[in-house]
């Protein structure tokens, strides 16, 4: 039923910056302190307070823009957003309204259907809230957040799948942790991302959307997708209507829930904060940040395609992760086929590396010559996996490995043909079935030929071999 219906999405992602202290005040940003003890009455908003605005925040949001090239704003500033929530004390929240720092980027991501743009709206700063602590006896407050500074950036609804959207999260973390800017950890809360979903029929306008809040994995926010939208199609399909509201993500049953009435930006009630200056950008900052952009994942994405030969989607892949490219890169160095490395890295290294975990336990040079020893024939691919494993749990020399557990392939022709004269003995069957014209049944053969050969077997001439005595 929801081929007939398309789904829009836009995204906001909250980004916590990488500095030392807050957004407004002088205290500290680290994270796991004991709860209430980073926070003075500035980030509290006591009265008579003042804030006074880090400039480090600045720099790293017009460098965020600059990444995502977005267009900056030279004279901008900060306003009040006014509601209240139990973690929000001064009943407002500094951000920016009219006038965000940067406006106007995109994103190009690897698509299901190629390449394709997503446009960004706009990125601006604001002061985290605190946190809700839920407790068997009650809920409780803990401040430390309070303060640290966000950029929050919004995309344009360009989003017409959960597939999508990750390819734009993970392509906008790499650039961010490329550009030093945060350290991006979504188990932290460094990372969050809020969806706004809609479902139409294509020929008709986009719907009522709905907000899901503060969704902190990749996984959620697939799921949260792919649950909302068959939600929203089941009601319109049974003629309802959807409400404007903001729901949450419970990650246990896989659901979303309606938490509130979603609000419009004139609810907020913005004004420019009375006690914070103009944020004033001057063209010899920008030259400055723009200096300090290093090479960015796009460029890097177009040199493994030109010098290796790799295809968009992989390359698309090595790059997301900025490790994972320098390793990929000092891997080359040593001398492996860039191919077969990528290949490797692509399946077996992203196979075993834990969720969100970059650091690979294997040194660029072992998995360099475990390519090698694949390449040359020593070796066959799935030998080749069992010594990564054991690369996994101790790194040393590959070549040291294959050599101590005998792992070296077989390709003895004599050897390799008496273990054929085996294997069609023992299936009847299967000789049968390819000799009346069933040719798939030869892969079974081939799987047979690898167990006789526990898995050291060279596939290339065990096939031949097995196609030389099926055709006599």
């Amino acid at each position: 039923m929801d081929q007939i219906y398309e789904m829009v999405i836009g995204l906001e992602v909250h980004v916590e910056l990488k500095t030392k202290t807050k957004i407004f005040c002088g205290c500290s940003t680290s994270f796991g302190a004991e709860q209430n003890t980073q926070c003075c009455p500035v980030c509290m908003g006591m009265p008579g307070t003042l804030p006074v605005l880090n400039r480090q925040v600045v720099r790293h949001a017009v460098k965020a823009g600059l990444a995502t090239n977005c267009r900056i704003t030279r004279y901008g500033k900060q306003d009040r957003k006014n509601y209240f929530y139990p973690d929000l004390p001064k009943a407002y929240q500094i951000s920016q309204y009219d006038l965000p720092l940067c406006t106007g980027g995109y994103l190009d991501i690897e698509g299901e259907n190629g390449a394709q743009r997503i446009g960004i709206t706009r990125i601006h700063i604001e002061e985290d809230a605190g946190k809700l602590v839920h407790q068997e006896n009650g809920t409780c407050i803990d401040y430390n957040r309070c303060g640290v500074p966000l950029v929050e950036i919004v995309s344009e609804p360009d989003i017409r799948s959960a597939s999508q959207a990750l390819a734009f999260l993970q392509k906008l973390r790499a650039i961010l942790l490329y550009i030093g800017v945060s350290d991006c950890k979504m188990n932290e809360g460094s990372l969050r991302c809020d969806v706004n979903l809609s479902a139409h029929k294509p020929e008709e306008p986009f719907g009522i959307r709905t907000e899901m809040k503060n969704l902190n994995s990749f996984s959620s926010v697939r799921k949260a997708i792919e649950y909302e939208f068959k939600r929203q199609v089941e009601v319109l399909s049974a003629g309802g209507t959807i409400d404007q509201e903001t729901r949450r993500f419970d990650a246990d049953s896989g659901k979303t829930y309606t938490m509130r009435k979603k609000e419009d930006a004139h609810d907020y009630r913005y004004f420019p904060d009375p006690d914070l200056m103009p944020i004033v950008i001057r063209e010899d900052l920008l030259r400055e940040l723009q200096g300090e952009i290093p090479q960015l994942p796009d460029e890097r994405k177009r040199i493994y395609m030109e010098r290796y030969g790799l295809g968009a989607y992989d390359a698309e892949q090595l790059v997301t992760e900025k490790e994972i490219a320098d390793y990929f890169e000092k891997a080359v160095s040593f001398g492996g086929e860039p191919k077969q490395i990528a290949n490797l890295i692509l399946s077996e290294v992203f196979r075993l590396l834990p969720p969100e975990d970059p650091k690979i336990p294997v040194s660029p040079e072992h998995l360099s010559k475990l390519c090698a020893l694949t390449a040359s024939g020593e070796i066959n691919g799935s030998t080749g996996k069992k010594v990564l494993h054991e690369l996994w749990r101790q790194d040393r020399d590959p070549e040291e490995i294959v050599r101590e557990q005998g792992l070296q392939q077989i390709s003895d022709e004599s050897l390799l043909s008496r273990y054929v004269d085996q294997v069609m003995e023992e299936n009847p069957k299967l000789v049968d079935q390819y000799r009346s014209g069933k040719e798939k049944v030869l892969q079974a053969l081939i799987g047979q030929m690898m167990k006789k050969t526990r898995g050291q077997g060279n596939p290339r001439r065990i096939s031949d071999l097995l196609l030389k005595s099926l055709r006599k």
